[in-house]
């Protein structure tokens, strides 16, 4: 018998072994949004409604509310609202309508605090303007445009580690994800928008 004479499972005995979720497993497939690279690029660097985010992902738009606060991502006020301008076509005529899975930004195993920590301040919210208009929305290594459907992400020049600049636009670019991904490989000989760490630096 699984269940004792109350009708309880017993310890240590299975339902139903086949059916029944492994450790880890969820009952929802995991979904681009609980990303928090991802939605915080959809969200901030794309500057896209949580209400445009979910009809991408046919769901709520407290869905996306609720994972905007769970990983610590800032929401905008009211008034930034209004003045965010949108771009594009909406729908599936949109490029990016849709792009889940390997379309998600890189992710190299996670986001420390302390990158979490700054890319959920208003400071970096406000450099990532600047260089996207700096940049013109374009990637500054294959003259990609944000039209073209492609991930964009926002590339430090001098290590993270740099505290001083990690903020600081001269030492950002804006890179589309697949030249993102060519300048942090081993391909990049030449080294290509990577500056060494200034001497004295933290």
């Amino acid at each position: 018998m699984e269940r004792d004479i109350n009708g309880r499972f017993i310890q240590g005995l299975h339902y139903s072994p086949h059916t029944e979720f492994k450790k880890g497993e969820h009952w929802q497939k995991p979904k681009a949004f609980w990303d928090y690279e991802y939605l915080y690029n959809q969200y901030i660097t794309l500057e896209k409604s949580a209400q445009e985010i979910a009809e991408e992902y046919d769901c709520h738009r407290n869905n996306i509310i609720y994972w905007l606060d769970k990983l610590g991502i800032p929401k905008r006020t009211t008034s930034e609202s209004r003045q965010v301008k949108h771009w594009g076509l909406s729908g599936e005529q949109n490029g990016m309508y849709g792009k889940t899975g390997n379309e998600n930004p890189n992710w190299r195993g996670g986001i420390t605090p302390e990158r979490q920590a700054l890319y959920s301040s208003r400071e970096w919210s406000t450099a990532v303007k600047k260089v996207w208009k700096r940049d013109k929305a374009t990637c500054q290594r294959c003259n990609a445009h944000r039209a073209s459907g492609k991930d964009f992400h926002i590339h430090h020049i001098v290590s993270f580690e740099v505290e001083l600049l990690r903020s600081e636009p001269s030492n950002l670019v804006l890179l589309c994800k697949e030249c993102h991904n060519f300048v942090h490989s081993r391909e990049n000989t030449e080294k290509e928008f990577i500056n060494e760490i200034p001497t004295g630096g933290h």
